[in-house]
């Protein structure tokens, strides 16, 4: 499988990037992450989202949607918002959480 970004998305999209440090508790986690994963995918301005995690622990996942309207809905979703209230206390060290419009995007693919 080659990894590759998601494709450049046609402007203007909302991009939410949440970057975070976990604890150790990780009860429960794998489980809620599918979960909202397979959710947030029934979201129909849902666009895509990619994340990474560094060896240190540093996780970021920037989330794409469509528009404003689309992202308040998903952060307003019953189970998103259980979830985030059960990751501040338990699964999270720290995180920040920034919103943007995009206003400009491209992308390159080497030919093979």
């Amino acid at each position: 499988m080659t990894i590759q970004p998601l494709p450049a998305f046609e402007p203007p999209y909302v991009m939410a990037v949440f970057t975070n440090v976990r604890t150790a508790d990780e009860t429960g986690f794998a489980e809620t992450d599918a979960r909202l994963n397979a959710l947030v995918q029934d979201n129909p301005g849902m666009l895509g989202y990619e994340s990474a995690r560094t060896p240190g622990g540093l996780s970021i996942t920037v989330a794409y949607f469509r528009d404003h309207e689309t992202l308040t809905a998903w952060r307003q979703d019953a189970e998103h918002q259980a979830a985030m209230k059960h990751g501040r206390a338990h699964w999270y060290e720290s995180y920040t959480l920034h919103v943007a419009t995009v206003e400009r995007s491209h992308g390159y693919v080497r030919d093979a």
